[in-house]
């Protein structure tokens, strides 16, 4: 990753398997970038990828976006999610940004895009979370 922020933490399996990787951030702007990597085993009958693995991208998206926000002293635990599909995804590289919108002592309200390789958005998603101070975090 770009930032020295999540060498602090064990990487999660879950952006393992979804290939999570950061490509650019602006704290003070309250936002970041990622790219994902939907492989050909998220997909659906109808041949796209499922649309439980897209929530799960923005999900992956937003609450990294809030640690870097808030500089690595806290992360999110989701109290809702609403996430609307514009247009079927297909295996490859897709890319999110996530955006804190508002940030207060114990709830963040974030918003996320993703898009695949041509610039096409796919879908869009808000959420509202708990913010947790890092050192809450389970150990091990």
């Amino acid at each position: 990753m770009l930032d020295p922020i999540f060498d602090r933490f064990p990487r999660p399996p879950c952006a393992e398997l979804l290939g999570l990787t950061l490509l650019d951030h602006n704290a003070e702007e309250g936002w970041a970038k990622f790219s994902f990597e939907a492989r050909r085993g998220f997909l659906n009958p109808a041949g796209y990828v499922q649309g439980g693995f897209l929530t799960a991208m923005l999900d992956d998206t937003m609450g990294p976006t809030a640690l870097l926000v808030s500089k690595g002293t806290l992360y999110t635990a989701s109290i809702d999610m609403n996430v609307s599909f514009l247009s079927p995804a297909k295996p490859g590289p897709l890319f999110t940004e996530g955006r804190v919108v508002q940030m207060g002592k114990t709830i963040a309200f974030m918003e996320a895009t993703i898009r695949d390789a041509d610039g096409m958005t796919l879908a869009r998603a808000t959420s509202s979370a708990r913010l947790v101070p890092v050192e809450k975090l389970p150990k091990g």
